[in-house]
């Protein structure tokens, strides 16, 4: 079986990491897979938005550590690791010009938390469980964690997970802005679907340039920013996209009367 399986429909492109057998842990081969599926998503010009969700009982439970206890030392596992290009967990260091949501159940773990962080959203089931469980066994977080998370819920709260490693539920990751949704066990994946395709609904040149002056203002100051923000905003209005919107927002309200 593939370790990796992907299903379009319509305009919404589903990757599912497919090793229930060890809870989703991804190795190299597993890697490569997840990270040519999101180029493929990325140079799809039909895909407007992305779920990334998993096939049994865990998410991803991060790097598959039985794999890389076989190194033979630590030398030898280093030479697997490589400053440029895909990240060891897959698509971490893709920055996309689409959306992704991830659909989330049982174990987010791990280089699995740092998956779920870098997709723009996280539907989380009830019974879900968050964590940098990484820390109990020496192995870093190396793909986006300890950039992502302080990004997403604040310097205080991200060292907090990232020092102790405690297993955070899916009521403390909302109340801390690392879970969007809470949805009953068993449904984090056909509500995520549901959320891509409401997005997908959106005028798209529009919303991803905003998505993309979000994402860009991070490493800038703020007058930059504004400045940023301001041109993605022409472009948007120089595509004839907002002037389109305007004219459907007038036919609709001039039917209401």
């Amino acid at each position: 079986m593939p370790e990796v399986l992907i299903k379009k429909t319509g305009v919404i492109t589903t990757i599912l990491l497919n090793r229930a057998a060890v809870h989703n842990a991804v190795d190299a081969p597993t890697a490569k897979a997840l990270a040519d599926a999101f180029k493929d998503f990325e140079s799809d010009s039909q895909a407007k938005v992305a779920v990334l969700g998993s096939i049994g009982d865990s998410f991803c439970a991060g790097a598959d550590l039985k794999a890389i206890s076989q190194a033979e030392d630590s030398r030898a596992l280093q030479r697997q690791l490589k400053e440029h290009g895909d990240g060891p967990m897959g698509p971490t260091r893709m920055m996309l010009s689409k959306p992704v949501i991830a659909a989330i159940q049982g174990y987010a773990v791990a280089g699995g938390l740092e998956l779920a962080l870098w997709c723009d959203l996280r539907v989380v089931e009830e019974s879900a469980k968050l964590g940098v469980f990484c820390r109990k066994w020496g192995v870093p977080l190396i793909d986006g964690g300890t950039v992502r998370l302080p990004r997403l819920i604040g310097l205080s709260r991200a060292l907090d997970l990232i020092l102790t490693g405690r297993e955070v539920d899916s009521v403390e990751a909302f109340q801390i802005g690392l879970a969007n949704r809470i949805v009953p066990d068993g449904t984090a994946l056909k509500h995520a679907e549901t959320l891509a395709n409401e997005i997908a609904a959106f005028p798209q040149l529009c919303l991803k340039n905003d998505r993309m002056s979000a994402y860009d203002q991070f490493s800038m100051d703020l007058p930059e920013a504004i400045l940023q923000e301001f041109r993605y905003g022409v472009k948007t209005i120089s595509s004839g996209e907002s002037l389109a919107g305007a004219r459907r927002f007038e036919g609709e309200e001039s039917s209401k009367f």
